[in-house]
């Protein structure tokens, strides 16, 4: 013989049934959080920063005005700044280099740094990637937010 559980029903004025399960709680050393508030504090943490606009490549004697996407974060493993992004169509690179990996200094207005360039995508996007401080301010923990 099958039980059948009956079905909550909605109430007369078409409203849903309640929620017959409670919401679920986190606990941490400072008390009890429901589950969204500790969500929205997470996605609040966000510490990776940017930077889009010009820049100059400096490689193997060359020196290249190009377009840059860059952004990093800090990564608590190893305890350095970690940056990374494309050069923005510069299918130029792609004449000059061949596609092989190659060490350069990017410049832009905020700073300037040692990275590496390497694989173009099939946009003729070249890849670049450093570690430590980036060519591109990123706020501190102490400076002011953004003005949207």
């Amino acid at each position: 013989m099958n039980a059948v559980t009956p079905q909550p029903q909605p109430s007369p004025d078409h409203s849903p049934a309640p929620a017959t399960t409670p919401a679920r709680t986190t606990h941490d050393t400072q008390g009890t959080h429901d589950a969204q508030s500790t969500q929205v504090t997470q996605e609040g943490h966000d510490h990776e920063a940017g930077y889009r606009g010009p820049a100059t490549l400096e490689f193997e004697g060359e020196e290249r005005a190009v377009d840059v996407e860059l952004r990093g974060t800090f990564q608590p493993v190893d305890g350095r700044y970690h940056w990374y992004g494309r050069v923005i169509g510069a299918p130029e690179l792609v004449a000059l280099l061949g596609g092989r990996r190659t060490a350069a200094l990017i410049r832009t207005p905020q700073g300037e740094a040692r990275g590496e360039l390497s694989d173009p995508d099939p946009w003729d996007r070249y890849r670049v990637t450093g570690t430590s401080t980036p060519p591109f301010s990123v706020p501190g923990p102490n400076d002011p937010p953004p003005v949207a």
